[in-house]
């Protein structure tokens, strides 16, 4: 065996700073995270050539004291932990000691620092030894620049990629302190140029938008919830703008960019049943929590933590995600593309879509609470009216003012004129028993009567979409997602078993062995779901009862969808197997599209989605309808 050696100095540091530094997007994310630690307000970092030649952070934090500028480049010196204690509730974003050491090891490091009411300091390193120390004149705080790094260290320079590459990585590291710290403005150049800029006012959502661009920003719901001693903010994507990766979900602890699979997995629970699949949400999510209650010295890089009570974090992701979700106000607006002029030339940037808002949260408000309060006034009765397509729309139902005020207020009518052939003495008695009528009367007939619905419904198209006509907007309604959505929701709160229908003639059906086999092995927990399979020989099986909702001719369909779910291992998981079996069952069962529908249907369906504000999207994600305003309409027909 051959003898054991202490490395040199040297090669332990190249060997530590492969650990914290591996491209320049880490250098970048150490350094700005020791400028937030010195309470900075602005950081500005530069870079050229994808930060592998040139790369520059400056901020107006305290900055370091010059006794000190040359100690906090050697291994594990930092201002940040004095015993073993702090280890377990560690407040700052850089603790370790290594971030400063590691990058001037691969590196030409020119330093620029001054505290307060103190003499400003430059300092030059290379390789990580101070090669020139002198006074310099620099404002407040630190400013370090970064050369040629990797430069003596060849085996890790040649696996970085092209400076593009590289440049974009540093760009996603900014970005995620951006929005860790938006009460701190950051400002990236690149080459010269610049290409973020947030204001540091401290409004996350003006930092995502200024981060990630208004479509997204716009298309966020805020979350805001308390979880025992756990505290979550951010913002969520609604379910109809999920993307197709995960790669605008950010997640923060106590202010540090993390990655955890748990807060990915409960933030995507949130989202069950109400997202297609192969879609996934986006977030910026932040989470406060007792120091202590964490560990985030897992990762040489601090990218990972570790909680000491997951299932609480699980929980707090989970139900505080789903709360906002379902507190969101309003509908989805239908997008239009904008026309194009006549005579624009075919090189023309391609069309953008501009989204249309249906209500404001507080006009929302208002709407609901219209709705919910009982009348003020009397209103006539709704009478039932029959499908409106080839009749002309019935104009406002104002109730007549004159027979309004004279059937309600039973005042008692004028005394008829006197016959003029002889005079009727009347006796000065007690009032007659026939005064007291009218004062009983109101009481009588003051009888509850229901608010005529704000909305009419039109009629349907390509016997698909329901067409309702709600104040200066036409709404359009997908009969199918709606239906599934209700059907989903009603069994879901069911608390018993699906109840089942038996087939008077049992349904013949072939598998493929592998769900022959899963739908025989799991006959009880079929059961539970309104199936009872049996084995009918060489592959087939005997359909003998399905659930009550389900036509028997999507008996077959249903069963294999449900038999690929426990073929993936849902059976582990009952709530998500139930989820899935409800949504098959649901979709089965609802109206299809391109299925003629009555009137009366019609009426049926459109009344029970306008009366619960918790209809928005089907359990796959889809919106259930979607609002054409008045102003849309116009502008298409050139009138505005």
């Amino acid at each position: 065996m051959p003898k054991i050696l202490q490395l040199d100095r040297h090669v332990a540091d190249l060997i530590a700073a492969g650990e914290v530094v591996e491209r320049p997007a880490s250098a970048v994310k150490e350094l700005v995270e020791n400028a937030v630690d010195a309470g900075a307000a602005q950081v500005t970092v530069e870079i050229q050539n994808g930060g592998m030649s040139y790369l520059r952070v400056t901020d107006n934090g305290c900055g370091i004291a010059a006794e000190d500028a040359e100690t906090a480049f050697l291994r594990h010196a930092t201002s940040k932990l004095r015993t073993k204690e702090d280890l377990a509730a560690i407040g700052t974003l850089g603790f370790r000691g290594e971030a400063l050491a590691a990058i001037a090891s691969v590196s030409k490091i020119d330093l620029l620092t001054k505290t307060a009411g103190a003499e400003g300091l430059s300092l030059r390193l290379e390789a990580g030894r101070v090669t020139e120390r002198s006074p310099a004149g620099c404002p407040d705080g630190t400013t370090i620049v970064v050369r040629d790094l990797f430069y003596n260290t060849p085996a890790r320079l040649k696996f970085m990629k092209r400076d593009t590459v590289e440049a974009s990585q540093v760009a996603g590291a900014v970005q995620r302190q951006a929005l860790a710290h938006p009460d701190v403005a950051f400002r990236l150049i690149k080459d010269g140029e610049t290409v973020l800029q947030t204001a540091g006012n401290g409004d996350l959502h003006g930092t995502i938008y200024q981060v990630f661009g208004r479509q997204l920003a716009v298309d966020m719901v805020e979350v805001k919830s308390q979880w025992e001693n756990l505290r979550l903010s951010g913002y969520v994507t609604k379910p109809t703008a999920t993307r197709g990766n995960r790669n605008y979900q950010q997640f923060f602890v106590n202010g540090r960019p993390v990655k955890s699979k748990l807060m990915t997995a409960a933030l995507e629970e949130a989202y069950a049943n109400q997202m297609m699949t192969g879609r996934f949400p986006g977030c910026v999510l932040c989470l406060e929590l007792p120091r202590q209650a964490v560990d985030v010295n897992v990762h040489p890089a601090k990218t990972e933590v570790k909680f000491a009570n997951e299932r609480a974090v699980f929980d707090c992701v989970r139900f505080g995600v789903l709360s906002a979700l379902n507190k969101t106000p309003g509908r989805p607006a239908l997008e239009l593309e904008k026309e194009t002029q006549p005579a624009a030339p075919a090189a023309q940037a391609p069309r953008q879509r501009e989204a249309f808002r249906t209500m404001t949260p507080a006009e929302y408000k208002a709407f609901t609470e219209v709705l919910s309060a009982p009348a003020k006034r009397p209103v006539a009765p709704p009478v039932e009216r029959a499908f409106q397509t080839r009749v002309p729309p019935v104009p406002d139902r104002k109730p007549a003012p004159a027979l309004r005020q004279e059937t309600f207020s039973y005042e008692a009518p004028s005394p008829a004129p006197e016959p003029a052939k002889e005079p009727v003495r009347r006796p000065d008695p007690k009032p007659p028993v026939q005064a007291k009528e009218p004062a009983e009367l109101p009481e009588q007939t003051a009888l509850p009567i229901p608010a005529a619905p704000d909305y009419r419904v039109v009629g349907e198209v390509l016997d698909t979409y329901i067409l309702i006509e709600q104040g200066d907007a036409v709404l359009f309604l997908d009969k199918h997602a709606a239906h599934e959505r209700i059907l989903f929701e009603t069994l879901k709160a069911r608390t018993t078993d699906i109840m089942a229908q038996t087939l008077l003639t049992p349904i013949s059906a072939t598998f493929t062995p592998e769900e022959t086999g899963v739908l025989l092995e799991n006959g009880p927990l079929l059961a539970r779901y309104g199936y009872e399979v049996e084995d009918f020989g060489g592959g087939d099986l005997l359909i003998r009862r399905i659930p009550a909702e389900l036509d028997p001719g999507q008996a077959q369909s249903a069963l294999e969808e449900l038999a690929a779910s426990l073929l993936e291992g849902m059976a582990k998981d009952p709530e998500a197997l139930r989820d899935a079996a409800l949504h098959t069952i649901a979709c089965k069962a609802a109206i299809k599209a391109g299925w003629h529908t009555e009137p009366a249907e019609r009426e049926a369906l459109v009344r029970q989605v306008m009366e619960r504000d918790d209809i928005k999207y089907c359990p796959h994600g889809r919106p259930v309808m979607v609002t054409l305003t008045k102003k849309q309409l116009e502008k298409q027909f050139k009138r505005i």
